[in-house]
């Protein structure tokens, strides 16, 4: 027969939020893991694919072991249920070494290793958010894929807001900082001031 206590834990554990925003961990390449990371074969065409037959887009996250922004991305930015619950709900992540060694395929067809990607790409900093759309499922380059990228840390604020500004598909119709001075004004209509810093 089950205890009191018993009963109680496994309806609490059932009541709790499925995400955990504080589960980033130490991978033994060096990079922070969120446990909401895909476990991917690292085809990225077909990683988008799956994710857009599921209505998401894909992000690709190129860090390096050591990094402080990586850091402060897991540490602050995906801290934030309203960022991880936004990741989670658009896109599926897929993570990348800007130094590692996995074999990974890129949209072209070509079989890489995550370091000779990173420079095909033109990554350069770290952290290196990539933005794939749905829409662009099928693409054969990856510059045919990619929406928008950020190169380094963004504060919360902006990050989401990159994030909303691919999602929502308004790259498709304005510069970001003709959208970001939009969200401000229309926050800032409703009273509330953002917190950009």
């Amino acid at each position: 027969m089950l205890s009191r206590r018993v009963m109680l834990g496994a309806v609490a554990a059932l009541a709790a939020p499925r995400l955990s925003v504080a589960a980033a961990r130490m991978g033994d390449d060096g990079l922070h893991k969120q446990d909401w990371f895909l476990d991917s074969f690292l085809e990225l065409g077909d990683d988008l694919e799956m994710a857009a037959g599921q209505g998401r887009g894909l992000m690709v996250l190129v860090e390096q072991a050591g990094c402080p922004y990586c850091r402060e991305l897991h540490l602050v930015n995906f801290e934030r249920a309203a960022i991880v619950e936004y990741i989670t709900a658009h896109f599926d992540v897929v993570q990348l070494d800007l130094w590692g060694a996995r074999a990974v395929l890129d949209f072209d067809g070509e079989e890489l290793e995550e370091r000779r990607l990173a420079a095909k790409w033109g990554v350069n900093f770290t952290p290196t958010t990539l933005l794939f759309p749905a829409a662009n499922a099928g693409a054969t380059r990856a510059a045919q894929a990619e929406a928008f990228r950020l190169p380094g840390y963004l504060k919360p604020f902006h990050y989401l807001s990159s994030l909303e500004y691919v999602a929502r598909g308004e790259y498709l119709k304005q510069p970001f900082q003709r959208y970001l001075q939009d969200r401000f004004e229309a926050l800032r209509a409703q009273g509330i001031e953002p917190d950009v810093w």
